[in-house]
């Protein structure tokens, strides 16, 4: 039973190319639709879709991941991060871009950004730790001559 009025076969089409390219956050995909829908619209439309099922995501639900993260053994570095940054950026200066890979490369643009704060948090955190253990190690040289 259709509730609300037909959607424009455009927004379709970009509600199953975000949600399928990873953009999963009801939230997100309400926003990105400039208010038009509601959260529990786009979840009814993406049940309709059998991208979504009806116990996967409430109406309470933050959101719902379609992919399992992968943790790197190594943490990239910042240059490696400023470059992913760097491509990121020159690639929105494609003409023609849809929204849906405008929506994914701000959203690489605001991971390297957030990625670079907590890297330089994360040094600084290594480097107390570092300290730390020294002097536990010079303590305890003390403790035995004494």
């Amino acid at each position: 039973m259709t509730k609300g009025k037909p959607w424009p076969a455009d927004d379709e089409k970009n509600l199953k190319e975000w949600f399928t390219s990873g953009t999963t956050n009801l939230r997100v995909l309400a926003f990105s639709f400039g208010g038009c829908y509601t959260e529990e619209a786009i979840r009814q439309k993406l049940i309709k879709f059998g991208l979504l099922k009806e116990q996967q995501q409430s109406k309470n639900s933050e959101c719902c991941c379609s992919i399992k993260l992968n943790l790197p053994i190594e943490l990239p570095s910042i240059e490696e991060t400023l470059k992913i940054l760097a491509a990121a950026l020159e690639a929105l200066k494609t003409p023609g871009l849809d929204k849906a890979e405008v929506l994914r490369l701000r959203g690489i643009i605001a991971g390297a950004k957030v990625y670079q704060e907590r890297f330089e948090v994360y040094v600084r955190y290594r480097e107390l730790e570092e300290e730390l253990m020294e002097a536990r190690r010079k303590y305890a040289e003390l403790r035995k001559k004494s």
